[in-house]
């Protein structure tokens, strides 16, 4: 069973390290790009990790880290009933262990505690084995958003998904 855990400012490192590798080798995955985040100097991730609008979660197997995912909490008023699930990757070579799902479960725990009733997330369409996690988690898709990012040339649609936390267990 991997360790989960919430990371810290000390964690910048290893955390920078799997988030760019995840940019790099997945950049249809993400909203994000390699070439933008790499040219952040290392404190960004620091700042990142420290800040109180989002937390990251890191799996570990045998005191590496080998998978994140992030709570994105909304700051205006209207919205802050809501979180957007963010950043979510597993190393290719550590899948299969339940990481994903150790992780999205660390997740969705502290959103419970912290009162939050919805959670958002996207997910590149064809991507069926991160759509299937999302659902045995609870999320549902909603909608598709067509050419949602454009990577060398492709575009590529994302499917938007939420969990509605007053009526999920």
């Amino acid at each position: 069973m991997p360790a989960v855990r919430l990371l810290t400012p000390d964690d910048a490192p290893a955390f920078r390290a799997l988030r760019l590798r995840g940019l790099r080798e997945h950049p249809d995955a993400f909203t994000s790009s390699y070439e933008e985040d790499a040219a952040h100097p290392p404190e960004v991730s620091a700042a990142r990790l420290a800040s109180p609008r989002v937390s990251f979660w890191g799996a570990f197997i045998d005191s590496e880290l080998t998978g994140i995912v992030g709570l994105e909490r909304e700051t205006r008023t209207k919205n802050r009933h809501k979180a957007h699930v963010v950043g979510m990757f597993v190393a290719p070579e550590a899948a299969g262990h339940g990481l994903g799902h150790a992780l999205l479960q660390a997740l969705l725990a502290q959103a419970r505690a912290e009162g939050l009733q919805l959670l958002v997330l996207t997910v590149t369409e064809g991507n069926d084995s991160a759509v299937r996690l999302y659902e045995r988690c609870g999320f549902r898709a909603f909608g598709t958003e067509p050419r949602a990012i454009v990577v060398a040339g492709r575009a590529y649609g994302k499917i938007h998904m939420f969990l509605d936390l007053t009526t999920a267990s």
